[in-house]
């Protein structure tokens, strides 16, 4: 049995959608929703509410798709919505909390690779982490924003940003250190 594809790129399949389509917004669902849960579970330490936040992010996909300028990435431009409504979430919560302090002394880091790390064990470390710091973390080495951007995000100053970066780094290499793991530089 041959399949034909009912959309001919995802182009059109956005355009469909955005037209109101209800196969081709469910289409788009499925292909994303897998991706953007572990976006939000990287904000969010509780599954539930990260599928929660995930739903409402694919709710205002939908509601914006229109917005969808076909410049750039379609999936970029999710996971940007996603990362929003995360920090959104975690803030309406307030579990967000900042250190003002500003640390001007970086320690050099040497970069090794984490092979022996189980990656489950770094989500739990990560997820321990106090809620600013562990926002800070992800936006800054899982999603590559500059602390600038970071800053503006979170509406705090560039330095807070830096320390909080510095602090998590430090956090995740002291419990690394306590497991004698070897390799946690890349952090």
């Amino acid at each position: 049995m041959k399949i034909i594809s009912f959309y001919k790129s995802e182009g059109h399949l956005i355009k469909k959608a955005v037209a109101g389509n209800s196969e081709a917004q469910r289409r788009i669902y499925d292909k994303y929703s897998p991706k953007m849960l572990g976006v939000c579970r990287q904000y969010i330490k509780d599954i539930h509410f990260a599928e929660d936040v995930m739903v409402t992010g694919f709710l205002k996909v939908f509601k914006k798709l229109n917005t969808f300028n076909f410049k750039g990435s379609f999936e970029g431009w999710i996971r940007r919505i996603m990362i929003r409504e995360s920090i959104s979430f975690l803030r309406k919560k307030q579990f967000v909390v900042y250190d003002d302090e500003v640390l001007v002394k970086n320690e050099n880091q040497n970069i090794n690779s984490l092979n022996d790390i189980d990656l489950e064990y770094i989500q739990q470390l990560i997820d321990e982490l106090p809620q600013g710091y562990k926002m800070v973390f992800i936006l800054y080495t899982v999603e590559g924003y500059k602390h600038q951007e970071i800053a503006k995000m979170l509406k705090i100053s560039e330095s807070t940003s830096k320390s909080q970066l510095f602090k998590a780094r430090k956090m995740l290499q002291k419990e690394l250190n306590k497991q004698n793991i070897i390799g946690y530089g890349a952090l």
